[in-house]
């Protein structure tokens, strides 16, 4: 089954969960050689989850923020301490997800945390319908394809994801695990459009716009 909230928002999730270098292309490109294993996982603000069709919005001129197309995990069962055996069991369905990120030195959370920058949808397919151990991942930004892989090559699976972030946190129906990007992350101006197609998820697109950007260095801080 799938259910469409392109024109029906679903309600925030008590989280959005990001697991940092999962895959090892992405790793490789990368100026240091930790995965997920080294990193554990990372929260994004609920409130920077936007639809289908909408605008992400760059927040710094002079700043390079990138695309990150992901399977997102939409979580239907509350689950803690699960074993990764039984946590597809706690899984509603799969989505879409783009993880837009800011190239800065602030904590990770942070710069991935600006309003607009978890676009997601335009549709959860239900688990019942949907392998996740082996989906072919894709994302154009205008007509350039950046991103082509498998989850197959997921470093720590969607069982193991689901298991990893249950034992530290409770997780709540409705609550996203974006399961990290594959190689081929890349820069985002104004005007671009961002595409990412999941087989049988959908495919999910996003607009970009600079329009009240600023400088870097006169973002707000206090000393």
């Amino acid at each position: 089954m799938r259910y469409d909230f392109t024109d029906n928002p679903l309600p925030p999730p008590s989280k959005v969960i990001g697991a940092p270098a999962n895959y090892y292309d992405h790793v490789d490109e990368m100026p240091d050689s930790h995965t997920v294993v080294d990193w554990g996982l990372f929260l994004k603000a609920p409130s920077s989850i936007i639809g289908h069709g909408g605008t992400i919005r760059l927040p710094y001129l002079d700043k390079r923020t990138d695309q990150e197309g992901e399977l997102g995990v939409v979580i239907g069962r509350f689950a803690r301490n699960v074993s990764p055996e039984k946590a597809l069991d706690h899984v509603f369905g799969y989505t879409c997800v783009l993880d837009i990120t800011v190239r800065s030195t602030e904590d990770r959370s942070l710069r991935k945390s600006f309003d607009t920058f978890t676009p997601m949808g335009p549709e959860i397919v239900t688990a019942d319908e949907v392998d996740p151990s082996d989906l072919e991942l894709r994302c154009w930004v205008n007509d350039e394809l950046r991103q082509h892989t498998s989850t197959a090559k997921m470093i720590y699976d969607v069982p193991r994801l689901i298991a990893y972030a249950s034992a530290a946190m409770t997780l709540n129906p409705g609550d996203v695990i974006a399961t990290g990007t594959p190689a081929g992350v890349g820069p985002l101006a104004d005007g671009d459009k961002v595409v990412l197609d999941i087989s049988g998820v959908g495919r999910l697109e996003a607009g970009v716009s600079a329009d009240g950007a600023i400088p870097y260095d006169d973002r707000p801080r206090w000393r």
